[in-house]
């Protein structure tokens, strides 16, 4: 293979990635991406209203009432106490789909504890509780999409 055609191939690999991570901003609704990969950094800006990047916390934010843990008719999920999504991806309960999952309904969990994980762009996170809690409800099913602030669990603190 001569150097012009590995050139190409190389080129068009990145392009079709490139591709990718602007479908994925589409989809998500998302002004700016910033993707870090063995030394190389891209960003990514789409035109529109300028807004403030969130900050991601290292646990899932609690929030006194959610007015996003809706139905799709629009009735309330929850009225009390949520734990929100700390980010955007897909939600999982446990650590893979033939193991338990990390917390049950009407279980409580301590500071720390691992609650589920969300995977964004290819890096599994794990959500930790910030409060001492019990879980009343589960208000994703496994395998679906959250955005960031998304109510994951209805909660009570202890």
């Amino acid at each position: 293979m001569n150097k012009t055609k590995k050139n190409k191939d190389t080129s068009n690999s990145a392009l079709s990635e490139i591709k990718g991570l602007y479908e994925f901003m589409k989809k998500n609704a998302l002004n700016t991406l910033d993707y870090r990969q063995q030394g190389t950094h891209i960003r990514l800006m789409r035109k529109g209203p300028a807004q403030s990047m969130p900050i991601i916390a290292a646990g899932a934010q609690v929030s006194p009432q959610s007015p996003q843990a809706v139905t799709s008719q629009g009735q309330p999920l929850h009225n009390g106490e949520t734990l929100k999504s700390p980010l955007m991806g897909i939600f999982y309960r446990g650590p893979s789909p033939s193991s338990p999952p990390f917390v049950r309904e009407g279980e409580s969990v301590k500071v720390g504890q691992v609650l589920c994980l969300i995977e964004s762009m290819k890096v599994f996170n794990e959500v930790k509780a910030d409060c001492s809690c019990s879980i009343e409800k589960v208000l994703v099913e496994n395998g679906k999409p959250v955005k960031l602030g998304h109510p994951l669990f209805a909660i009570k603190k202890t």
